[in-house]
């Protein structure tokens, strides 16, 4: 072939040797890729199980909401971090195949990376305050913080940053580097609280003995009785305002329930007051609005705050 042009050479090439490079691919390295692929797949079925294993243990700690929640992120993390290592090493088998040699590009990225890392403190920062958070045990999936000014449920967990699912649905990610405060209202206990206004008129011996007994009725009603962990604590008086008596209710519940408790106890003290026929407070704003007002009607006895 030597007085053939260099492109009617390239040309005879491709057309009669490509069949060759197909065995020699087809016996060489689809073998090798279709391993890789396979250890590939039993790895995620692996990894899968054991999430799965713990995300089911996590439901199953229905009395223990802190061991839940650790479970869960412990789920979080191993699953973010396994699929990078996994891809990573895949990759690293493929170039292998194709003999494409990783070292250089490995350098490459070791050098690049230092150049990166000067502009991407926060990166560091991020993870550095990620791995605080996982050993001290700040928070864990599925328990409701503030962080940052912003309230809501931690859907995820990692390193690098913080998913949070407000109570409008809106999901927040917030870098771990931001998080200089946590607020947690899930941990061991927390403590619903109520203040009730009344009407200076009516007797505070009364008002405390019907509201001690209305917290000890939603305290023993089989409702509620899994999730008070404490006897009701009525304060007294705490504030009088003008003709408004502000009394205080205390009462310890389980973690992150006190919603329920509350609506239960507003509920019953409304209709106790009603039958028993003591005046809701009304704050002394509205005093003022109403007398300057001289076309309204005379203030009622029983309008709340």
């Amino acid at each position: 072939m030597q007085g053939i042009p260099q492109e009617e050479r390239l040309s005879y090439v491709f057309t009669h040797d490509w069949h060759h490079y197909i065995i020699v691919f087809v016996r060489d390295k689809a073998p090798k890729l279709i391993a890789i692929l396979i250890i590939v797949f039993v790895l995620l079925r692996v990894l899968k199980f054991f999430v799965t294993r713990l995300q089911k243990r996590a439901d199953q700690q229905v009395a223990n909401f802190h061991r839940a929640a650790q479970l869960r992120t412990m789920a979080s993390i191993l699953r973010a971090t396994s699929l990078g290592v996994i891809g990573f090493l895949a990759f690293l088998q493929v170039l292998t195949i194709f003999n494409i040699p990783y070292e250089p590009l490995l350098a490459s990225a070791g050098i690049l990376g230092v150049g990166i890392g000067l502009g991407a403190q926060s990166i560091f920062k991020d993870m550095l305050n990620g791995i605080f958070i996982l050993l001290e045990d700040q928070y864990n999936v599925g328990e409701v913080i503030t962080i940052a000014g912003l309230k809501g449920t931690v859907e995820e967990l990692s390193l690098r940053s913080t998913r949070l699912r407000d109570g409008d649905g809106t999901l927040y990610v917030i870098p771990n580097s931001q998080i200089a405060t946590v607020a947690n209202q899930s941990r061991d206990f927390s403590v619903a609280q109520l203040s009730v206004s009344v009407d200076a008129s009516a007797n505070p011996d009364g008002v405390m003995k019907i509201l001690k007994d209305l917290a000890e009725a939603v305290r023993n009603d089989s409702a509620f009785r899994d999730i008070v962990i404490s006897d009701p604590d009525v304060l007294g008086v705490n504030e009088i305002r003008g003709r408004e008596v502000i009394y205080p209710i205390n009462i310890r519940v389980r973690a992150n329930q006190r919603d329920g408790v509350l609506r239960e106890l507003r509920r019953r003290i409304i209709l106790a007051f009603e039958k028993e026929g003591i005046p809701l407070g009304i704050s002394s704003n509205m005093l003022i609005m109403q007398k300057s007002d001289p076309t309204a009607p005379p203030a009622a006895s029983t309008v709340a705050s």
